[in-house]
């Protein structure tokens, strides 16, 4: 099986990310963005899904949060379609319920070419550690767009603002890692009645 390893750089006048993604990895990770709970999400979703991510990104952090965390959401969904090229023989969907404590999540997504976002989660917008929380629906946005991917994300409730992202992210990297995993019935074959996707 060829190996799905690519590396990316992504450099505005706001900020600048380099990252190498391999999507058959075993969940190992180094990141910097300078945020130290984003740092923490962003390990998660690697742990959770399988794949190894090296991630550095240094932006505007003076102004605030917004530039770095949505440029790493686009960097990281530029890196899966590239990693998956022309996505033959991969399950192409995938979903997760997780449990975190008292939260509970629920992923669904589908490599299907066609970006589309759905959200649904309640958090007070106030800084979880050093991370500001009105930020996450623009990481998931430039995620989601950049990645030409559905995503469904859904906290069905919680109380801790920490477990109710996190089992999110948890739920993302176990759902992005059944629909980025190969189908050995299906080598080679495009999953979509379209025959591209």
């Amino acid at each position: 099986m060829p190996k799905r390893i690519v590396s990316c750089d992504r450099s505005t006048k706001e900020t600048s990310i380099q990252l190498t993604l391999n999507l058959d990895g075993k969940g190992s990770s180094e990141i910097s963005t300078g945020i130290g709970f984003f740092d923490h999400m962003l390990q998660t979703l690697a742990k959770h899904g399988g794949f190894d991510l090296k991630l550095k990104a240094k932006g505007d952090l003076h102004v605030d949060q917004h530039h770095t965390i949505e440029d790493v959401g686009i960097a990281l969904g530029e890196a899966f379609v590239k990693a998956l090229g022309d996505k033959k023989g991969i399950n192409r969907t995938g979903y997760f319920v997780f449990p975190m404590d008292e939260s509970l999540s629920i992923c669904a997504v589908d490599f299907s070419g066609r970006p589309y976002l759905e959200y649904k989660m309640k958090v007070p917008p106030k800084k979880i550690g050093d991370f500001e929380a009105v930020n996450l629906p623009n990481f998931f946005a430039g995620f989601v767009s950049a990645a030409r991917i559905n995503l469904h994300l859904i906290l069905l409730y919680g109380k801790d603002p920490h477990h109710k992202v996190e089992a999110c992210f948890k739920a993302l990297g176990k759902a992005l890692r059944m629909a980025c995993s190969k189908d050995r019935v299906l080598k080679g074959i495009i999953p979509s009645t379209k025959g591209v996707l």
